[in-house]
């Protein structure tokens, strides 16, 4: 719904991305991928910034064009701060970047995919390319939860792409919010009798209990910061399957990816931005805004540069959130 229908209209374009990176995944999800790409009223793109909108698990980039009940899509959401002035234009992309497992980390995993690469290599020249926007130090990710997390672990890896990033209630502080999950999963897992079980059960519906998705996004994380290729799907878990123990090496894997210990040795990357946002609700049902602290007080003692707020809000239907986020990036990068 258009909550300022006076503002101009952008244009939707549709491409399709044809990924060599992934032909043959082990998940056999499809290498064509649509990628949708708002231009903003009055403007072809050319010399426009370039934001790319990574999205929370069980989504699809796509999903954010769609007609939105009591509010706007992201498109309306562009439309109305660029129609008022609050926000520089910007092109914007919503690549589909969904999987088997049910969502996406956007970093390169054995199983669910080289989606660090897909994104850097292939989504972005083929925006470029088309559009003629963009370019060195005119480029920006953001997203929420997952696409949080994918954002600020871009950024800390990837600045020599990546010139701005938005971290909207991101996975972070890895004990906390994923650890918790695994007493269900087992007990899930031990009625099943096998994971390829629950996943194919899942898979064969014709429908799934709403429990079942957060467990099938538990093996997907499994899948992600410490994949076997050897197994089902790349998965395997961090925990011993009778105890509940953790398995101190499979553990350490995960923590590698978690941003908390990114800021211990990559924090001279997130100084190369030209704009870092940070943001979580006070009250996140998944204790996310206690990583978010523990990151922002390594940020500050690194001397990073950086806004970090907190809100008074949940994980759920923070949108919002993006009228302070989006016109920050643009602005940094025009």
């Amino acid at each position: 719904m258009r909550l300022d229908r006076a503002a101009p209209r952008g244009k939707l374009h549709n491409l399709i991305l044809d990924s060599a990176l992934l032909r043959g995944n082990l998940l056999g999800d499809p290498h064509e991928r649509d990628v949708v790409v708002y231009v903003p009223d009055g403007h072809d793109g050319s010399d426009l910034p370039l934001l790319v909108d990574i999205v929370g698990f069980t989504a699809g980039g796509p999903a954010h064009v769609n007609w939105k009940n009591f509010g706007e899509n992201v498109p309306e959401r562009l439309d109305r701060l660029i129609g008022r002035g609050e926000m520089p234009p910007a092109v914007v992309a919503f690549p589909d970047c969904f999987t088997r497992l049910g969502g996406n980390q956007y970093i390169n995993s054995a199983a669910m995919g080289p989606w660090e690469d897909v994104l850097i290599d292939e989504v972005v020249p083929l925006i470029e390319q088309r559009f003629g926007c963009g370019g060195d130090g005119k480029r920006g990710i953001f997203g929420k939860s997952s696409g949080g997390y994918g954002s600020i672990v871009h950024a800390f890896r990837r600045p020599d792409c990546w010139s701005a990033a938005a971290c909207h209630s991101g996975d972070m502080g890895f004990e906390l919010c994923y650890l918790r999950d695994m007493p269900a999963l087992l007990r899930t897992l031990a009625k099943k009798g096998s994971i390829e079980k629950f996943i194919t059960d899942f898979e064969a519906g014709p429908k799934w209990k709403g429990g079942d998705v957060h467990l099938l996004m538990s093996l997907a994380m499994c899948a992600t910061y410490d994949p076997d290729p050897s197994a089902f799907c790349g998965i395997r878990l961090p925990v011993d399957a009778e105890t509940c123990e953790l398995i101190e090496e499979r553990w350490q894997n995960w923590r590698l990816w978690d941003p908390v210990n990114m800021a211990d040795d990559k924090t001279d990357n997130l100084k190369k931005l030209k704009a870092l946002w940070i943001d979580c609700g006070d009250i996140d049902q998944y204790e996310l805004v206690y990583g978010a602290r523990r990151l922002h007080r390594k940020l500050e003692a690194a001397g990073v540069d950086h806004v970090y707020e907190e809100f008074p809000d949940n994980h759920s239907s923070v949108d919002y959130r993006m009228d302070r986020s989006l016109p920050f990036l643009a602005k940094a990068l025009s």
